[in-house]
């Protein structure tokens, strides 16, 4: 009997051994918004099979999608905390980064070279490295956002086009002010009350990118999809600076290199799914409608400018003279 206790006591404190051997050095929990069906899930996806896959297992990293560690803003505080370690996020990093404005401001960019030009230059450089400054995230990886477009039941091509079109906007002055300047009349308004406005016609027209025009199904109360592009941002992977800091540098780099495999990846995604949404649009009957947008950006400027700071404003002079 004594003998049999011995044995599985020893049997018991080999496993619980071996468990530990095979347990990770280091665990990244990893939190987004999105649901996982979602371009950046399964991207997120990837980049887990790769630090785990290259660091023997090293490092796990844990996914938590749909918003299960909190929204945005939640997880950003929870990784300063130290009790989340990655999250995608976008412009909301202005909170601490004034430089990250650039990240939503209309007209920025003329197309999506541009725009890749900008965040792999210098000038993507400098917001990096305030954000990681001043709210201590290190951005490891890039994804570009698909622009956002003008529905309307009218075809709208240039800006004389919008005279006094009743159009939703999210709550944000700059995009508020943009579009007055425009010639629209932009009403704020939450998202969740768009559709059922439209229906009634108490709003004319809203500006979202494609993939929120479809899930919305705003097909089945807009007939156009005006390619206005007057937003066109992108979003960064970011991890904890502290966090990544406290990683041996082999890690560290695993966990680098995995995100630049990562971003190029969600890239190849998105350009498939752009192409899958213009058709799914147009085949529940919407018409895209070519815009002149140099005239757009060229009204719109003013009212942009107006809102930057001196230090935005020094930033958003580069970006255009790209």
């Amino acid at each position: 009997m004594i003998k049999r206790l011995i044995t599985g006591a020893v049997l018991g404190t080999a496993l619980m051994a071996s468990q530990a051997a095979l347990a990770a050095d280091v665990t990244l929990r990893f939190g987004h918004l999105a649901n996982e069906q979602n371009i950046w899930h399964q991207a997120a996806v990837r980049f887990k099979e790769l630090v785990e896959e290259n660091s023997d297992g090293r490092i796990e990293v844990q996914i938590f999608p749909n918003e299960q560690l909190g929204n945005e803003m939640d997880v950003i505080n929870s990784i300063q905390l130290g009790t989340a370690d990655i999250t995608i996020t976008g412009e909301s990093l202005q909170n601490w980064a004034p430089k990250a404005a650039m990240m939503a401001v209309p007209y920025a960019f003329r197309d999506a070279e541009h725009l890749r030009q900008a965040v792999e230059s210098e000038i993507g450089e400098q917001i990096e490295a305030q954000i990681t400054e001043r709210a201590n995230l290190v951005p490891l990886a890039w994804f570009e956002r698909g622009p956002r477009e003008l529905t309307s039941n009218r075809p709208i091509r240039h800006p004389d086009d919008l005279d006094g079109l009743r159009l939703r906007v999210p709550n944000v002055p700059l995009f508020v002010d943009t579009w007055e300047a425009l010639g629209a009349r932009p009403t704020p308004m939450a998202f969740s009350e768009v559709f059922t406005a439209l229906q009634q016609n108490t709003i004319q027209a809203q500006e979202n990118p494609l993939s929120l025009i479809e899930s919305a199904s705003f097909n089945e109360v807009q007939d156009y999809v005006n390619l206005t592009g007057h937003v066109r941002s992108w979003i960064y992977v970011v991890i904890g600076r502290n966090r990544l800091e406290s990683m041996p540098e082999d890690l560290q780099q695993i966990v680098r290199d995995a995100a630049q495999e990562m971003q190029t990846y969600q890239a190849e995604l998105f350009e498939e799914d752009q192409q899958r949404l213009e058709q799914a649009l147009q085949e529940r009957g919407m018409e895209f409608i070519e815009v002149d947008t140099e005239a757009f950006a060229e009204k719109a400027r003013p009212a942009v400018e107006a809102a930057l700071d001196d230090e935005q404003r020094a930033l958003f002079d580069a970006i255009q003279n790209l």
